[in-house]
Formats: C-alpha cells, sequence, structure tokens
C-alpha cells in the first residue's frame, strides 16, 4: 500500500480523531524511504528449548547476533489465543509460564523486556478490518521467550505480543498480517513462533530428543516448504485438507497460524530462507523461516 493510499484509508476511519490521526501521520512520515525488517517464524518446539544449548537455540542465537538490532519485536506466538484480537499494551509485560510438569529451573527465568505501549496503540490503529484491543494482563508466554531468550538474551528491546484470535480464517489471519506488513520499514521485527508440524497426540516421548519424523510428518512438511520456497504464499491458505498427513501434521491450528502472519509480509525483495529443518520425536518439525 502506498503511504499516501494508507493515510487516507485511516482519515476515513471514524474511530480515529484528529489528534490521534495527527500522531500517527509523524509515527509513519518515512514509512516508505526504511530498510525492512527481516520477518521470521521460528518453530519453537518444547519449553525445554529456553534453557538448552542445542542446534536450535545455537541458530536462535546466530540470528540475533546477524539481523539489525530492532526498534521493537512483536511476536505472534501460538499460545496466546482469545476472542477478538489484542495486543499487549504494557510497560513491562510478565514472563509466563503456561506449562507444566517441566523441571523448577525452567520455571524459573524470567524475560524481563519492556513493553512499549505508544507502539500497541499505534498498531492497533494500522489496522482497518477489525479492532484490535489493548490488552494490559497478558504479558510475554513461552512462545515468545522461549526462543527470544536466545535471540536477545539481553531482553533489552522492547517486545509485544499480537493474539490469535480463534473466530478468524485463515484468509482473516493472512489478511491481517498484510496489514500490519509496513511495520517492517520502521524497524519493527515482527517474529511468529509455533511449529508446521505439530502433533503431541502422536509424539514418541519415548524418543523425544532424537531427530526423526513419522512417514506423514514428512510428507505435510514437503508439502508446506514447497509452498512456502515457490513463492506463492496464499497456497498455504487452502492447504489439501483431505490429505491424511496435513491433517495429522495439524489437528488444531493455533501453531500454523503464526506461521500465516510472517508469510503475509513477503516483499517481492526478500530472499525466503529455512533454517533449523529437522523433525524431532516423529510429529514435531522445527522447521523455521527467516524473511530478508
Amino acid at each position: 500500500m502506498r503511504r499516501s493510499e494508507f493515510l487516507t484509508s485511516i482519515a476515513a476511519l471514524t474511530m480515529f480523531d484528529t489528534l490521534n490521526l495527527k500522531s500517527l501521520e509523524r509515527w509513519t512520515k518515512d514509512l516508505d524511504h526504511s530498510d525492512l525488517m527481516p520477518a521470521l517464524f521460528f518453530g519453537h518446539g518444547s519449553p525445554m528449548n529456553a534453557i538448552q544449548d542445542n542446534v536450535f537455540t545455537k541458530t536462535f542465537a546466530k540470528i540475533g547476533q546477524e539481523i539489525v538490532t530492532p526498534q521493537a519485536i512483536i511476536c505472534v506466538s501460538a499460545h496466546w489465543e482469545t476472542r477478538g484480537t489484542k495486543i499487549t499494551a504494557m510497560k513491562q509485560p510478565r514472563t509466563i509460564h503456561d506449562f507444566y510438569g517441566f523441571p523448577r529451573e525452567l520455571s524459573d527465568v524470567i524475560y524481563p523486556a519492556p513493553g512499549k505501549p505508544a507502539l500497541a496503540e499505534n498498531t492497533a490503529s494500522l489496522i482497518s478490518m477489525k479492532e484490535i484491543q489493548l490488552d494490559h494482563e497478558w504479558g510475554l508466554d513461552h512462545g515468545t521467550w522461549s526462543v527470544l531468550r536466545h535471540v536477545f538474551p539481553h531482553a533489552h528491546i522492547p517486545v509485544l505480543q499480537l493474539s490469535i484470535d480463534v473466530n478468524m480464517s485463515f484468509a482473516e489471519h493472512y489478511a491481517l498480517a498484510q496489514e500490519l506488513k509496513q511495520l517492517r520499514k520502521k524497524g519493527i521485527l515482527v517474529i511468529g513462533s509455533g511449529n508446521m508440524v505439530h502433533n503431541l497426540g502422536m509424539v514418541d516421548w519415548k524418543r523425544l530428543d532424537e531427530q526423526f519424523a513419522f512417514d506423514w510428518a514428512l510428507e505435510a512438511s514437503d508439502i508446506m516448504k514447497n509452498i512456502i520456497l515457490s513463492g506463492d504464499n496464499t497456497k498455504l491458505l487452502t492447504l489439501p485438507h483431505n490429505s491424511a498427513a496435513i491433517s495429522l501434521a495439524i489437528p488444531t491450528p493455533e501453531h500454523f497460524i503464526p506461521l500465516l502472519y510472517i508469510m503475509a509480509m513477503t516483499d517481492p525483495k526478500d530472499e525466503i530462507s529455512l533454517f533449523n529443518d529437522i523433525p524431532v520425536a516423529g510429529s514435531l518439525t522445527m522447521t523455521s523461516v527467516m524473511l530478508s
């Protein structure tokens, strides 16, 4: 969307008063002149990755060392599902330990990244297709901090979370993400955190740390990766659900939807690359995507 068209559409929305519009116009004045930040989908896997030093977390750390330091981070995590779309708007989001049965060491982890209420308000203002609610209760769940504590271990960059509205279709999530694509021009790192293949009911718990996949998981993974690398991202919205492999790979949508948010932000100039393209425990893949 051209900047002039964007500002025109914002002006047409009755929810914004003159003061808010002027603030938003100042925020977007250089929108079309900034370099694009990368956008990243992380396969986050087990919460234990937060405290482990392994091939996945080493790659997380390497990415943090190599990309331009963002002004702020907005994460779509598989672990925040809501009715309506929300964005965290507190000054200091809490670290949420949304799991059980893991070592105390994991529950003791705190990721003290600040929030950025003004960014939350401005981000909500960019969305024309629906109202975005400012949230002051949630915080950072493990889908976010288990990855970010490796990418940016000093927790010095403001972090916001955007929720997954359970009432929205794949196409609606994709459209919402396209409206947020312009954040990449403002120094904002947008990340999605989930898993392309994620079926906990089929996990081989006796081989939890082994890198292998069942045949159906490999088939589903190949279907998704071929679409991603082809550049025709909209095919992700109509995956062949008559395929037994896809049905097993995505038994519920929450770990897949963050991928849609990232792929919707693809720019024609982007190079699309995969990393951590490794299956674990039979029915999970850590496959991750970078747009850069």
